[in-house]
C-alpha cells in the first residue's frame, strides 16, 4: 500500500512526523544552550557591579583660559579624589597601583580632592604609610572631605592630617590659598574646608584672589558649586576662580538609583562631568573608591589629566 504522508491514518505503519523526527534533538539542543546563555548572563549582571570598581579609567580633558599666563603657556593638572583607602576593597596593592598611575602623568601639579580614607585616623595613617611620594613638577595640593573630619573637629583646625600631609610632601588648603611660582608667572589654588565642618569659607579666599589671576578652586564637595560662583574677587569683580574642581558624589556609584534617590544631596547637574557655568570651568570627579555598597554600574572609576592652554 502507498503510504500517505497527508493522512497518516491510512498507513500501516505509525506515523512519525519527518519534520519533528528531524528538528527536535536539534530544538532541544538548542533550548538548554539558550538556558545556559541566559544563566550566564544573569550571573555577570549580578557580579559585573563587584568587577567595575577596579576599571580605574584616566579621563583626559583639554580645556583653554584666558587667564593662564603666555609664559606658561600649557599646564598639565592631575586630579584625583574618594580613595576611600582600607573601606571595602581598596587594598595596598590598589594604591601603589594608584600611585605609579598619577606618577606616570608626569604632572606639573596634582591636586587630591579629600576622603582618602575611613575617618580622620585613617586618613592620617594614608599620609603616614605612602608606598612612595606622589610626585609633580610644582607640588601636590590637598583639600579634606567628610570622611578626613570627625564631626568632634567643628571649630578645629586638621593639625594631625596637615602634618601627616606635609610629610608626605603634600600641602594642605583648609580655607587657604597657595600662590604657586611657574617661571616668571603666578598660579593660585584656593582651597576650602569640607562643608560637614560648617567651616568652609570660599568667601575669605576668593576675597584673597583677582579675577585676572588663573586660579584653581579646590573644594571636596559639589554642594557649593552655586553659592561660590556668585562670590567676588579681593577688587569686587565676579568669575574669581577659572577652574572648580570637585568629587563626593561618585558619580552616583549606581547612577539610576541616584538619580532615585538622591543620596548625597547634590543636584543632579553637579553630579559628574565637566561643565562651564559663568565663565568657570567645573569639572565633577566619579572618584576612585566605593563607599556604602562597594559597587558601581556604569559609572567608572576615575582619575583625571587636565591640560589647560591659555588662550581665548
Amino acid at each position: 500500500m502507498r503510504k500517505s504522508w497527508l493522512f497518516p491514518g491510512d498507513n500501516d505503519e505509525p506515523y512519525v512526523s519527518q519534520r519533528a523526527g528531524a528538528y527536535q534533538p536539534q530544538s532541544e539542543k538548542r533550548r538548554r544552550w539558550t538556558k545556559r546563555l541566559v544563566i550566564l548572563a544573569l550571573i555577570l549582571c549580578v557580579l559585573y557591579p563587584f568587577v567595575e570598581p577596579y576599571t580605574l579609567r584616566t579621563t583626559q580633558t583639554a580645556i583653554t583660559c584666558e587667564d593662564l599666563p603666555t609664559g606658561i603657556g600649557q599646564l598639565r593638572i592631575v586630579y584625583v579624589s574618594d580613595i576611600h583607602y582600607g573601606a571595602q576593597m581598596f587594598s595596598d596593592a590598589r594604591l601603589s597601583s594608584l600611585i605609579n598611575r598619577i606618577n606616570a602623568l608626569n604632572a606639573d601639579i596634582v591636586l587630591l580632592g579629600g576622603d582618602y580614607a575611613r575617618d580622620k585616623w585613617s586618613a592620617a595613617a594614608f599620609f603616614e604609610n605612602l608606598p612612595r611620594r606622589i610626585s609633580s613638577n610644582y607640588g601636590v595640593y590637598a583639600v579634606v572631605g567628610e570622611c578626613d573630619r570627625s564631626p568632634l573637629e567643628k571649630g578645629e583646625e586638621p593639625s594631625t592630617l596637615r602634618n601627616k600631609m606635609s610629610k608626605a610632601g603634600v600641602t594642605l588648603l583648609c580655607n587657604e590659598v597657595a600662590t604657586l611660582r611657574i617661571g616668571t608667572s603666578d598660579i593660585y589654588i584656593a582651597g576650602i574646608d569640607d562643608v560637614s565642618t560648617e567651616m568652609d569659607d570660599a568667601k575669605s579666599v576668593a576675597a584673597q584672589v583677582n579675577s585676572k589671576d588663573f586660579v584653581i578652586f579646590l573644594a571636596h564637595n559639589p554642594s557649593v558649586i552655586s553659592s561660590s560662583l556668585l562670590l567676588t574677587d579681593r577688587n569686587g569683580r565676579g568669575n574669581w576662580f577659572d577652574l572648580g574642581l570637585f568629587g563626593h558624589t561618585h558619580g552616583g556609584q549606581i547612577p539610576f538609583l541616584e538619580e532615585a534617590f538622591n543620596f548625597n544631596g547634590v543636584p543632579s547637574r553637579y553630579e559628574s562631568g565637566l561643565l562651564l557655568e559663568n565663565r568657570s570651568w567645573l569639572l565633577i570627579s566619579r572618584g576612585v573608591g566605593t563607599t556604602g555598597f562597594p559597587a558601581r554600574l556604569f559609572c567608572q572609576p576615575e582619575i583625571h589629566l587636565i591640560t589647560v592652554q591659555s588662550g581665548t
